[in-house]
């Protein structure tokens, strides 16, 4: 694997102008009142109950998110260009999901093998000629970014069902300011606390036309039990919406409403963070406790809007992500501003092929995985955990693609033997509604606090920062 681009030193020992500032502060001062600042940002994390569960763990059910106090900061140049590549991108995933559940111009030009679509377990065939509000499929997108160079911006995955995260950018800005007043003064940090209000703008701009003047927005919730139940109320409360669970809508006449104290109320637009498949037991799974009886009919008439859409799920399938490219150049007609990783189909022969014969060296992921789990990297596994996934790629290859194992670009970090050099990705958010396309400066910065680890994923032990887009 190459040499990591730093970004406070980049490839060298020079510093990058960004980081100037701060590395004036870090040298004055002392490391002791670094730790102790460290100390009580994490006991102020632990005393607003910052928590996410990890599944399978039973060791803790509840955990706190690791949070780095050391910022990751990005001029306001290197911003500009990753904010316009964002929202090129966003705006081709949405043209690509309607296209899908209309017209399919893209399955005609054969830019995409239709079985991709079809054979999907997340295409939903309910959506089939199914108008949304606006034409606007994702609302709120999470796209997770790698940097390999000072000059490139990498798409290592897009997150167009229900990205989760933005309530720790939020706290993580907020103690930031609590406990670094005197870092702050000597930087112009772009702030991120209107995020809530451009959400809740965004929402109201896409709700149904036959919803009142000031559309009734609440937020889903499957419940407590959810590992990211935390955000889900964090959100509601900043937006100053209800947050329901299933149980507390009713459909009636095709139209949603919520039990309150004063009876029904309408609801005119729901930002849900269940997954479509508990979304409505009369059209997906029976069984599900989750959902609320009807919903889909009342969607299908027209009388609320669902953020995300229905059917979003084959956005941020991976091996349509490999399409993306093509996807910009065809509905756009323009030249992709981000890049891809390079990656392999599995499900192609001759790419199967060559991973097979590769994968000591590269990253292997599920089609349809999140969240770090089910994925090898080849130059950190075993013997014995490489021969099983070649056994589970040759008998599925089409659950999996492939992807070089890249040098993820590092931040200065806290560790036990002081600040260390540690890989890092960044999700910004993108906010669609039906007038403009919104992205508040920055996004979660994601750290992999194991040395030399890749994996910046909570659930396996990753951490987060601070992220700052510094202002002209």
């Amino acid at each position: 694997m190459a040499v990591a681009f730093d970004e406070m030193n980049g490839l060298g020992e020079d510093l990058r102008p960004a980081y100037q500032e701060l590395s004036r502060w870090l040298k004055e001062t002392p490391p002791d009142a670094l730790e102790y600042r460290r100390q009580e940002a994490e006991l102020l994390f632990r005393r607003i109950g910052i928590t996410f569960a990890v599944y399978g763990d039973t060791e803790a059910q509840e955990r706190l998110i690791p949070f780095d106090v050391i910022p990751r900061i990005m001029s306001a140049n290197e911003w500009t260009l990753l904010e316009k590549g964002l929202k090129q991108r966003v705006l081709a995933l949405n043209m690509f999901l309607k296209d899908i559940y209309h017209g399919r111009d893209i399955l005609r030009a054969n830019v995409i093998p239709e079985d991709l679509i079809f054979q999907n377990p997340v295409f939903r065939p309910e959506m089939n000629g199914q108008d949304v509000p606006h034409d606007i499929y994702v609302h709120i997108a999470g796209i997770d970014i790698i940097r390999t160079d000072p000059d490139n911006f990498i798409v290592l995955e897009d997150n167009a069902r229900t990205p989760s995260g933005v309530s720790y950018m939020l706290e993580n800005r907020e103690i930031m300011m609590r406990l670094f007043p005197d870092l702050f003064a000597r930087h112009r940090v772009a702030p991120v606390e209107r995020y809530p209000d451009e959400l809740l703008s965004a929402l109201r701009s896409v709700a149904p036309h036959s919803a009142s003047a000031e559309p009734t927005v609440a937020l889903m919730t499957p419940g407590v039990y959810n590992s990211a139940y935390y955000e889900h109320s964090f959100l509601a409360d900043k937006l100053g919406i209800e947050l329901v669970e299933g149980r507390d809508l009713i459909v009636k006449n095709d139209e949603v409403f919520m039990r309150t104290t004063e009876g029904l109320k309408r609801v005119d637009v729901i930002y849900r963070r269940v997954d479509d498949d508990f979304l409505d037991p009369l059209t997906f799974r029976p069984d599900s406790a989750l959902g609320v009886p009807g919903l889909m009919s009342a969607y299908a008439a027209g009388n609320i809007t669902l953020a995300n859409a229905v059917g979003t799920g084959i956005a941020d399938d991976k091996a349509i992500y490999s399409y993306m490219p093509d996807i910009v150049k065809f509905y756009l007609s323009e030249e992709p501003i981000l890049k891809n990783v390079q990656t392999w189909r599995c499900r192609e022969a001759q790419d199967l092929s060559y991973v097979l014969d590769n994968l000591a060296d590269l990253v292997v992921k599920e089609v349809h995985g999140s969240g770090g789990y089910g994925m090898l990297i080849g130059p950190a596994a075993t013997k014995a955990t490489i021969e099983a996934f070649r056994d589970k790629l040759k008998r599925e290859p089409e659950g999996f693609i492939a992807q070089p194992t890249l040098a993820l670009s590092t931040c200065p970090t806290c560790t036990d033997k002081g600040l260390a050099p540690r890989h890092v990705d960044l999700r910004p958010f993108v906010l669609t509604g039906s007038r403009q396309t919104t992205i508040v400066p920055g996004g979660l910065t994601r750290v992999a606090l194991k040395e030399g680890s890749l994996v910046v994923n909570s659930s396996q032990g990753g951490g987060t920062k601070d992220t700052w887009i510094l202002s002209e």
